[in-house]
C-alpha cells in the first residue's frame, strides 16, 4: 500500500479520487503520512474540492473536517498578522514583500489552501534593515539570541536575515530578510532585481509579493539549498501549484521563467525543482524547459546519487515512507546544504558548535 518510491499519500494527492476505494487501515495510514507531512488540510481541499469530502468514511472525515476549521482559523491569523507587520513598517516608509506561505496567502494563490507554516517571512531593502529592526521593536517584536554573540554574528554577518524576532503577546515569529539567500552562499542571485520585479499586493499600498518566475525560483532555491527536508513534500507540492497556476495564467511563463533563472544565477535549484516535482507528483513540463536547463544540471556521475536521496527526503517524515538508505539520504542532503550555504572555513566550525550545543541540550540554529 505504501512504497519508498511512492507512499500512499503521494498517490492520493496526484489522484484523490483513489482515496474513496481504501480499506480502514489505508485510510489510517493515509491520516498518518499526511498529517506528518503537513498536509492533512491540503487532503481535505482537494476531496473538498472534487466534491468527494462527504463520501469519506466517519473516522477520517472527523480529521479532515477538523483539519479544515484549524486551516481557515490559521489563515485568518495570518491575514491578521500580516495586516499588523505592514502597519508598523508603512508608517515608516519600508518597502516590504512577502515570502512563502504568507505571500501565498495574501496573493490568495492555489497553494495557500490548507498551507501550515508557523513564521511570517518577509523581506526589505538591505539598506533598510536596521530601520525595520527599530520599527518593528517599537510595534512589539523582540529580537533573538541577543545573548550569543557567535550567533548575533551568524546572523548578521553571514546570512541573508537578522534573527528571528518575536512579538512579546502573540508570541508569533518573524523572520525579516534582506535576500533569498546567506551572503556566505555558492548562489548569487541579485537582491535588487527581485525588489524591482516584486508585484503590489491588492489593497495594500506598500506590500509587495515576489513575482510569478521569482516566486517559483524562491520557493525551489528554500527547498534545494536548505537541507532540512522534513516538510518537502509540502514544499515541492508548493512548486508544483506555482508552476501549474503561473503557466496557466501566461503562455509566456515558461519562457520568462527559464530566462530569469539563468539571469539570477538560480537555474540549478530551478532544475532540481522541475526534475522532482515531475517524478513525485506528476508536474505537467515543455519538453523545451528541460533541454534548456540543461546547462544547469549537475555531474551526471553525481545525479543518480543526488536522485537516490531526494526522492527518498522529500518523502512524508514517516516510518512507512522509509527505508534502509533513508536516514542517510537525509543526513547527506542536511551536510550538502550546509556546504551550498557556507564556505568550509565557516562550515566546519559552525558544525562543530552545533554537534556541541547539541550535546548540551541548547537549541540549535
Amino acid at each position: 500500500m505504501s512504497t519508498a518510491s511512492q507512499p500512499l499519500l503521494v498517490a492520493i494527492l496526484r489522484e484523490p479520487s483513489g482515496a474513496l476505494s481504501l480499506p480502514n487501515d489505508g485510510w489510517a495510514l493515509l491520516i498518518q503520512q499526511a498529517r506528518s507531512a503537513q498536509l492533512l488540510s491540503r487532503l481535505a481541499y482537494l476531496l473538498e474540492g472534487t466534491g468527494d469530502l462527504q463520501r469519506v468514511p466517519a473516522g477520517p472525515l472527523h480529521h479532515l473536517e477538523s483539519s479544515l476549521v484549524l486551516a481557515r482559523s490559521h489563515d485568518r491569523a495570518v491575514r491578521w498578522e500580516v495586516a499588523s507587520i505592514h502597519d508598523a513598517l508603512r508608517s515608516a516608509g519600508i518597502p516590504t514583500v512577502l515570502l512563502k506561505g504568507a505571500a501565498y496567502v495574501m496573493a490568495e494563490l492555489p497553494t495557500a489552501r490548507g498551507r501550515w507554516f508557523s513564521d511570517i517571512d518577509i523581506m526589505v531593502p538591505r539598506r533598510a534593515l536596521a530601520d525595520a529592526e527599530t520599527t518593528l521593536r517599537g510595534a512589539g517584536w523582540t529580537g533573538t539570541h541577543a545573548d550569543d554573540p557567535y550567533d548575533q554574528r551568524f546572523y548578521r554577518e553571514w546570512m541573508h536575515e537578522i534573527p528571528p524576532m518575536v512579538h512579546e503577546r502573540r508570541k508569533t515569529t518573524l523572520d525579516v530578510h534582506h535576500s533569498i539567500v546567506p551572503l556566505t552562499s555558492r548562489l548569487e542571485p541579485d537582491a535588487d532585481k527581485l525588489f524591482a520585479a516584486a508585484v503590489p499586493l491588492r489593497g495594500h499600498p506598500g506590500l509587495h509579493v515576489l513575482s510569478p518566475p521569482d516566486m517559483v525560483l524562491h520557493s525551489a532555491t528554500h527547498l534545494f539549498y536548505e537541507g532540512d527536508y522534513h516538510h518537502g513534500l509540502r514544499d515541492l507540492i508548493d512548486i508544483d501549484d506555482l508552476l501549474r497556476h503561473f503557466s496557466a495564467q501566461d503562455s509566456r511563463f515558461w519562457r520568462v521563467l527559464v530566462d530569469r533563472a539563468f539571469a539570477m544565477d538560480l537555474a540549478r535549484p530551478l532544475f532540481y525543482a522541475l526534475r522532482y516535482a515531475r517524478r513525485l507528483l506528476g508536474t505537467p513540463l515543455p519538453g523545451h524547459v528541460i533541454a534548456e536547463l540543461r546547462p544547469a544540471r549537475p555531474n551526471l556521475l553525481l545525479l543518480p546519487l543526488l536522485d537516490a536521496s531526494f526522492q527518498r527526503a522529500l518523502l512524508p517524515d514517516h516510518p512507512s515512507c522509509a527505508d534502509v538508505f533513508t536516514p542517510v539520504a537525509r543526513w547527506l542532503l542536511f551536510l550538502r546544504g550546509h556546504y551550498l550555504r557556507m564556505p568550509l572555513r565557516l562550515l566546519i566550525p559552525h558544525l562543530t558548535r552545533k554537534a556541541w550545543r547539541r550535546v548540551k541540550g541548547e537549541e540549535p540554529h
